[in-house]
């Protein structure tokens, strides 16, 4: 019998990805259905997409060899259940027993943070580390820990949550998790604007986001790293702001884990060199010195195919070497 493929599912909010992955780590085909925003059908759509793809490539279910998967939320990896994710409606949701029963294949299940830090590892801008830091920051603040090629998952599935590590303890914004002073409320795409609207509140500065702000009413992450390119003094202030407390957080948890990469993606991170630089430089300024010696800062590489890629690595590791 040909080589069987892996498939990789990840859960986000609008879509989910999907794609079948050969043992190589290589995407053979990828896909994206709408998300069910009740929660409730998932599993039914992914299970029917499946069947669907497989049809129109001309192959039958005995190609695959199982489902890895990405969702958002604490995970309990041995049973597969959710604990909760507020968004679909979900609080200790067997995720797993349902994605078996519907599809007829074997499931793991895993963080969506995790699995896309597991992609980058494998196939992306770990580039083979087995001792990794992925940090997304999106609309959030994600993170995934990896120590000896195995991810830290804790004892009830929260570990490597990063987005709430405490940054400022007194006075800081308050935080969807329920605390202030996360790193989420200050390096995220969301976090960056409240940063922005915050400095331009007090600062008399002449500002080129001033007048986008003024004109549209709003502001994007994107309007900061552009004003910032443009040598744009409230840009700047903001951008030194968020990388203080972002090198500050990663040097933390560097310190712990003394990792050999430190990749950062998500939406924030299409800004790039002029990002990475200034996390860099604070980063050193605050990890140990042998731990920051060891350490590469890196933009993640593989994008929305993270997820996917590293949901693939679960079955190839998990389940296939069991």
């Amino acid at each position: 019998m040909n080589e069987q493929w892996l498939v990789g599912v990840d859960l986000g909010g609008t879509t989910i990805k999907m794609a079948f992955i050969n043992y190589y780590g290589e995407i053979v085909e990828k896909w994206e259905i709408p998300t069910d925003k009740t929660g409730k059908e998932i599993t039914t759509d992914i299970a029917k997409s499946i069947d669907t793809k497989l049809t129109e490539l001309g192959f039958t279910k005995e190609k695959l060899a199982g489902i890895g998967m990405g969702a958002p939320g604490p995970v309990n990896l041995e049973s597969g259940l959710i604990y909760e994710t507020v968004n679909l409606g979900w609080k200790n949701y067997p995720l797993r027993d349902h994605l078996e029963l519907e599809t007829g294949l074997q499931a793991i299940i895993d963080n969506d943070a995790n699995i896309a830090a597991l992609g980058e590892m494998w196939k992306g801008a770990g580039d083979g580390a087995k001792d990794l830091i992925c940090v997304t920051l999106g609309t959030g603040v994600g993170g995934g820990l990896i120590s000896n090629g195995e991810v830290i998952h804790g004892v009830n599935g929260a570990g490597g949550e990063i987005g709430h590590i405490t940054v400022v303890p007194d006075g800081g914004a308050p935080c969807n998790c329920g605390k202030t002073g996360c790193i989420e409320t200050i390096a995220s795409a969301t976090g960056i604007v409240r940063v922005a609207k915050e400095k331009l509140s007090t600062s008399e500065k002449q500002s080129i986001l001033r007048e986008i702000l003024k004109a549209s009413g709003n502001l994007t992450s994107k309007d900061v790293f552009d004003a910032l390119e443009k040598k744009d003094a409230i840009a700047e202030e903001i951008i030194d702001y968020v990388t203080f407390h972002l090198g500050l957080m990663l040097a933390n948890v560097a310190n712990g884990l003394n990792p050999e990469k430190i990749v950062i993606g998500g939406g924030v991170s299409k800004a790039g060199d002029k990002l990475i630089k200034k996390v860099e430089h604070y980063f050193k300024r605050f990890a140990f010195p042998r731990v920051g010696d060891a350490a590469t800062i890196t933009v993640a590489t593989l994008g929305n195919d993270a997820g996917v890629i590293g949901g693939a690595w679960l079955v190839k590791t998990k389940l296939l070497n069991k």
